[in-house]
């Protein structure tokens, strides 16, 4: 798939708050943001970017069987992600690369089909707040393909819907800056910043599909 028309870009979005806020998902989302093109008002959209706001599963309260990780080869069922949620919804459970239990990926199984051109961030931080800590990491790493791109725009809090952004997403009606300008406005000087977003760019027009990448600040 190529991309999304505006309005496809929109009514994924609101699926996926549909979802999140009357589904159980594998842990709690508390936000739901839309980032990059989507809140340029541009049509298409070449990828659709959606941050979601995650609370880290310290201890499972979800009713569950006597269901664990054995039963599905996958450590962390009931400590990373909910055991119920695993019982409800075994074909979106997915593990990291140490066969553990990762709830970025099960998020993403479960809110996005595999073949649309979405990238998906998931943290246990506000989209503001990890905007500043990555911004400070990709400096310090000089790799800017770990910026997150500061113009979003939050959906959902805690159960409550903003339709006024919904609207002004469909409707094309908020007014950002590029990305340059936004990461000038960050703090970066102008090189820095035309270099970092042009970076920015070019690796999101090698990525297909949906990407995810999942962090813990």
């Amino acid at each position: 798939m190529s991309g999304f028309s505006r309005d496809g870009a929109v009514d994924r979005l609101e699926a996926v708050v549909e979802t999140v806020e009357n589904d159980l998902t594998p842990v709690p989302v508390r936000e739901v943001w839309a980032f990059g093109d989507i809140a340029l008002g541009l049509d298409p959209v070449d990828r659709l970017d959606i941050y979601l706001t995650k609370d880290v599963l310290v201890r499972d309260n979800s009713e569950s069987g006597s269901t664990t990780g054995d039963d599905y080869d996958i450590d962390g069922v009931g400590k990373s992600v909910r055991a119920e949620w695993a019982e409800r919804y075994p074909e979106h459970l997915r593990a990291n690369r140490n066969g553990h239990a990762a709830p970025e990926k099960c998020l993403a199984a479960q809110l996005l089909p595999e073949d649309e051109p979405v990238h998906l961030e998931v943290c246990n931080t506000s989209f503001e707040d990890n905007v500043t800590q990555r911004l400070r990491g990709a400096k310090l790493r000089e790799d800017y393909t770990q910026l997150l791109d500061p113009r979003g725009v939050c959906l959902w809090v805690d159960g409550t819907t903003s339709d006024e952004a919904f609207r002004k997403l469909r409707e094309g009606d908020l007014a950002l800056p590029t990305l340059s300008a936004a990461l000038e406005m960050l703090g970066m000087d102008e090189t820095e910043a035309d270099d970092a977003a042009q970076v920015v760019h070019e690796w999101r027009s090698t990525q297909d599909g949906v990407t995810i990448r999942g962090d813990v600040v």
